[in-house]
């Protein structure tokens, strides 16, 4: 029997790394759709940035509330995650609490610590359920968060709440079974687990043994499950986070990067030496971005590192005054589009060419063109996704490709490019005011 278990073991481990290898190669391989990015400057600014801001949190601080309960989830998990380890080796060796012996009254003080995480995590979970469902708070509304997006986030927590109560229903059925089998070392009492004992005391060993183990198979499937499904869940944050902040802009909010083809054929025409070789400028083939090969490969990886937490469209001036405009959207659009592309050119489709776009197809003109470059999203995001760069890449598009920006835009592009300012008067009677004003004297 213990090899049997031992074989199940190993089995559903190897499935759910498979499905868990197969899915990071699809996203891998979807990110990289977007063009190279260059963001391999600084690495020390860019190791402190992800350490400050995704291991630990700095942003989340704004709102000391969610902060709090978030920080309880995420520390027990990590930690929680250790005891999982355990878990392993016994699937693995056919052993139980491998490492009671070791550690001896260590490891009873360690188990506490986990149950005790164990009880913030369901407290900081159900809480968030009631934040969601039945306080409603307003940023977990809005159009892009109906059906699916609304119900993961729920059934995130609920597996979450599944679980911990696993864990605990283990513990105390092992209590029970401690001393009165070979199997089970006995690790001493464990104090939040202890409190479901008189649900089970008056079994016999063997049913014990039947709910210890159903409570201990259920929680490692549930994890390897949970791992699974994360890679298709808004909290694949749960990774991506890292990475995301690592290689997040490290420039001025405020500054907007030019387009160096553009900048260089200016130079060029002005006479300055251009950057990089002398050679004439390759052919550009877009300008701005209609689809998700245009963004970099940056701009995607935003985009399946978002938690759609709602922070940023909660701080967008344009969505706070009724317009269509919501930055959460803008990123969730630009992961379907990607996971779209991506499904079709794995199964040997159309991919890019089935003759949709991120830009008409999943995002409107409306929105990006409500924009005010605000960068309030960027600054609210907890984990540094930007996505303002999308928009301004899609209007660029819009301008620069299609002509169709609004024609109070067109106006005053045209003003700039013959008169150097958005105003339509001649550069000689910039100054005329000045002259009026002598005349005065």
């Amino acid at each position: 029997m213990q090899y049997i278990s031992q074989i199940a073991f190993l089995l559903i481990a190897s499935v759910a790394g498979y499905f868990i290898y197969q899915r990071v190669s699809r996203i891998r391989k979807n990110i990289f759709l977007g063009k190279p990015a260059g963001r391999t400057d600084n690495k020390s600014e860019r190791w402190k940035t992800m350490l400050l801001v995704a291991f630990g949190q700095k942003k989340m601080f704004k709102k000391i509330i969610p902060a709090f309960l978030h920080m309880l989830i995420y520390v027990g998990f990590i930690v929680i995650n250790l005891e999982v380890l355990e878990f392993i080796i016994d699937g693995l060796t056919g052993t139980h609490r491998i490492f009671a012996k070791p550690l001896g009254s260590i490891y009873s003080i360690l188990i506490n610590v986990f149950e005790f995480l164990a009880i913030g995590v369901l407290f900081s979970c159900i809480v968030f359920l009631i934040r969601r469902n039945v306080l409603k708070v307003k940023r977990f509304g809005g159009d892009e968060m109906k059906k699916w997006p609304t119900m993961d986030a729920n059934l995130i927590l609920v597996i979450e709440i599944v679980l911990m109560f696993a864990i605990l229903t283990m513990n105390a059925t092992d209590m029970l079974i401690q001393g009165k089998d070979d199997h089970y070392p006995v690790t001493g009492e464990f104090f939040f687990s202890s409190f479901l004992i008189p649900l089970f005391e008056g079994m016999s060993v063997s049913s014990l043994i039947i709910v210890e183990r159903f409570a201990w198979w259920f929680h490692i499937i549930g994890i390897l499950g949970f791992s699974v499904y994360v890679t298709y869940s808004k909290h694949l944050h749960i990774a991506m986070a890292f990475p995301n902040t690592f290689y997040s802009n490290l420039f001025a909010k405020g500054k907007i990067e030019n387009m160096p083809v553009v900048t260089n054929e200016v130079k060029m025409m002005l006479g300055m030496p251009a950057e990089g070789s002398g050679d004439a400028p390759a052919e550009v083939g877009r300008f701005g971005a209609k689809d998700v090969n245009d963004l970099s490969w940056v701009n995607i990886m935003n985009a399946y590192s978002c938690t759609e937490c709602g922070r940023c469209t909660s701080q967008c001036p344009a969505n706070l005054t009724g317009k269509k405009l919501s930055p959460r959207k803008i990123m969730m659009d630009t992961r379907d589009r990607a996971e779209e592309v991506g499904a079709s050119i794995a199964k040997g489709g159309k991919g890019l060419e089935d003759g949709k776009s991120l830009l008409g197809d999943f995002i409107t003109k409306e929105e990006i063109n409500a924009c005010t470059s605000c960068n309030a999203c960027v600054e609210a995001c907890p984990i540094n996704i930007d996505p303002l760069s999308i928009i301004l890449e899609m209007r660029r598009f819009s301008a620069m490709e299609e002509s169709s920006s609004p024609a109070s835009w067109n106006s005053m592009f045209q003003n700039v490019e013959t008169s150097f300012s958005p105003w339509k008067f001649a550069p000689t009677d910039r100054f005329k005011w000045a002259d009026e004003l002598k005349e005065e004297e």
